[in-house]
């Protein structure tokens, strides 16, 4: 659970296959809890409710359940998230409840608990409704999610920016999604990690979109989306297209839902890849829009940037920069799985080699 091997420690940190096979588990909240507890996290949950007993059908179902999780991640946290959610789903901990189990709750919850739909149910049953514990941890919890994502926040984007300034990369993307989106007719547009508000701002413009909302993780680019689009002083009828939530791109929403298009302009590349198959299935499995533009930086084009050093990302919060190939390969397959077709455009002035600097990929249920 430590994610350490003193012989493997590579593999220790590499998402493969996992299936955890649990025979009996009760569940206190029946299956829609079960699932929503674990299909967030990215889990493909097949469970099925127990009978009380074989021999005398009549008695009705338990509140036991048989229940198989199968995702592609790694083992530490596969074995973290059973650690933290078995007690949850018994709705029961078999020993004393005292502060200290909070800070085993926060350390086992880094990076997923704050920002899990069901983070105050799971606090709550983890530390068995104990009022001031559960309020200690819940104050914890938003306060590190505060923190993090917007420190990110503070310098996410001005560095590619500074970079790309000269290809003016901001306007031709924004061009490109638009042409996209009026070709697909599409009339409410989710825009996933919407950052400052850039695109946002092109399509409220645009009467065509009637409804347009934008998620990001960062209170604080939120903040500074909602003074760039100036909502307080809009008129009733563009204050009524446009919305502003916060959520996780990794955690199944409903709000995302509904949507004839959805756009994630340069966000995948700050996406952990073991957390990708995630996004995959809140956009494609859940969300399940008609239209999905996905950008993202063309890595083989970062050798023609004056200024940035061999082998080093665009900004330091990128957790990839895929080749052309490798993005393909990545959307082709992501389609065919959630049955989307796939087309690919570039963007920007192309280099013989190395292609433009960003690359598009247009996804059609």
């Amino acid at each position: 659970m430590k994610g350490y091997s003193k012989d493997r420690a590579e593999l220790a940190e590499t998402a493969i296959p996992l299936t955890a096979e649990i025979p009996v588990v009760p569940c206190r909240g029946g299956e829609s809890f079960l699932r929503g507890l674990f299909e967030p996290l990215g889990y493909r949950v097949t469970c099925s409710r127990l009978p009380l007993d074989n021999r005398f059908p009549e008695w009705g179902e338990s509140s036991y359940f048989s229940v198989a999780l199968s995702s592609e991640c790694r083992l530490k946290d596969l074995l973290t998230h059973l650690y933290v959610l078995l007690p949850v789903l018994d709705n029961d901990k078999h020993y004393w409840v005292g502060p200290d189990e909070i800070q085993k709750l926060l350390d086992r919850g880094a990076g997923w608990l704050e920002k899990h739909p069901e983070r105050e149910q799971i606090v709550s049953r983890y530390l068995k409704r104990r009022g001031y514990l559960v309020r200690e941890a819940l104050a914890r919890l938003i306060s590190d999610e505060e923190v993090e994502p917007d420190a990110k926040e503070e310098a996410r984007g001005h560095e590619e920016e500074a970079l790309e300034a000269t290809l003016s990369l901001n306007e031709q993307r924004t061009g490109a999604v638009m042409s996209v989106l009026r070709n697909a007719g599409s009339r409410t547009v989710l825009d996933l990690g919407c950052g400052e508000g850039r695109l946002l701002q092109t399509l409220l413009k645009d009467k065509t979109f009637q409804r347009v909302v934008g998620v990001d993780v960062s209170h604080r680019a939120l903040q500074i989306a909602r003074s760039r689009l100036d909502v307080e002083n809009l008129p009733d009828t563009q204050r009524a297209r446009i919305e502003l939530f916060q959520g996780a791109l990794t955690y199944r929403d409903k709000r995302f839902e509904g949507f004839e298009a959805a756009c994630a302009v340069e966000v995948i590349e700050h996406l952990e890849l073991s957390r990708l198959p995630a996004f995959e299935r809140v956009v494609f499995e859940f969300a399940r829009p008609a239209t999905v533009v996905i950008t993202t930086p063309n890595g083989e084009y970062n050798s023609v940037f004056k200024g940035l050093p061999a082998g080093h990302f665009r900004h330091n919060d990128h957790r990839f920069e895929w080749t052309r190939q490798e993005f393909q390969q990545w959307a082709r397959q992501t389609g065919e799985r959630f049955g989307y077709s796939v087309r690919f455009l570039e963007i920007g002035e192309e280099v013989p080699g190395v292609g433009s600097p960003t690359q598009m990929g247009v996804f059609s249920k």
